[in-house]
């Protein structure tokens, strides 16, 4: 398997689990990105650009695809950029910025609620098409109007598709920006990174197929499952998995250029494995001259907000304010690490104790949710590195 890209001195192993990703774990096409202390230290690409080998073209250096819910650990960096800047209030209800938010049992759901999955909408009663979800308007109508599923601020339970509309709206509201154009300006454009939440038309060449593909029948990793695993209960139609993850039905085809240009901030997020891990690496500290969020935001942001059973992953889960934090649902580097995950393959996250900032995109998803095995053997690699 040919690997192109470069390792610093020490991280020798992550190259060798990124080339055992193609080897035994079935990866098709991927990178791999780790800046420390903000210096890049990890830069891997491999395999070909398109996961059903059209063309056979190989991946490339600024080759991107979409990550999935990674894309919403960069929304909620928005938030908290706008938190910092006093035009959001974590402690105020949804109803002072959105006050159509306020219908139906929903007045006491605060900013907070929505960053740490405790806003209790994360299904609606009625499925978005593809091209309403892509409405902001009719979108964020659907979910105003939608009465909770457990009191707001009780319990947590994943947003998979309708942290979307909540976060654009409030960006929308507070800014008169969409969350995508905010991140182009205030973000992406900064600091130079290949990431985008609404794909610019120009942008489109460099983005590869993406799709589903099967575990190795030598894959061990799924061994261990839980009483019900969080694929069983998407099996069941009724439940609040299935019902969350299918807020957009059909499901959208995730290679449609109008898919990949719509403003879904929970979902279609379109980046390179170096713009994620830059991105993590300016979150928490500089990065040629930037930072995005001040210490201590950061230590609010990945303080614990939520934890125990989630209603919609079913599994225990651990959040802060909008980001998954290490745990047995979603292993990071170690217990201060923050990030999200992608379904079935793609994880950013940060660490700031060892300085450790991550990016890693594929085009074959695989079933996992939160701890896919081709990612979880490189954060092993780089824990081992650092």
């Amino acid at each position: 398997m040919d690997v192109n890209g470069t390792v610093a001195e020490g991280f020798e192993p992550v190259r060798d689990a990124f080339v055992r990703n193609f080897e035994v774990l079935g990866d098709r096409g991927a990178a791999v990105a780790v800046y420390r202390d903000g210096r890049k230290v990890v830069d891997l690409w491999g395999g070909t650009k398109s996961v059903d080998g059209a063309g056979a073209e190989p991946w490339e250096r600024g080759t991107a695809q979409i990550v999935r819910s990674a894309t919403k650990g960069v929304a909620t960096a928005v938030l908290l950029m706008l938190v910092e800047r006093g035009q959001l209030d974590l402690d105020a209800p949804m109803g002072r910025y959105w006050p159509e938010f306020k219908a139906y049992g929903k007045e006491r759901t605060l900013v907070r609620h929505v960053l740490a999955h405790r806003a209790g909408v994360p299904v609606l009663d009625r499925p978005l098409t593809p091209a309403e979800a892509a409405d902001p308007d009719f979108a964020a109508t659907a979910i105003a109007t939608q009465a909770p599923a457990w009191e707001p601020g009780t319990d947590h339970g994943y947003h998979a598709q309708t942290y979307s509309w909540l976060t654009n709206e409030l960006v929308r509201r507070v800014t008169d920006r969409t969350i995508g154009e905010w991140i182009a300006d205030e973000i992406s454009g900064p600091l130079g990174l290949d990431l985008w939440v609404g794909l610019p038309d120009a942008q489109a060449p460099r983005v590869g197929r993406v799709g589903q593909i099967e575990a190795p029948a030598s894959d061990g990793a799924l061994k261990a499952r839980p009483k019900r695993s969080v694929t069983e209960a998407y099996a069941d139609p009724s439940s609040l998995t299935r019902r969350a993850f299918a807020a957009i039905t059909p499901l959208p085809d995730e290679n449609d250029p109008a898919y990949r240009a719509a403003v879904l901030p929970a979902s279609n997020g379109i980046a390179t494995a170096d713009g994620l891990a830059r991105f993590y690496a300016a979150l928490t500290g500089e990065v040629d001259g930037i930072r995005l969020l001040a210490p201590q935001t950061v230590d609010l942001a990945r303080a614990e907000a939520s934890a125990g059973p989630d209603r919609v992953l079913v599994v225990n889960t651990r959040f802060g304010l909008g980001y998954m934090l290490h745990g047995t649902a979603s292993p990071l580097l170690g217990a201060g690490s923050f990030g999200h995950p992608g379904r079935g393959g793609a994880l950013g996250f940060a660490d700031p104790e060892s300085g450790i900032a991550f990016g890693y995109v594929t085009n074959g998803f695989r079933k996992s949710v939160t701890a896919d095995p081709r990612a979880q053997a490189l954060v092993r690699a780089v824990r081992a590195a650092v």
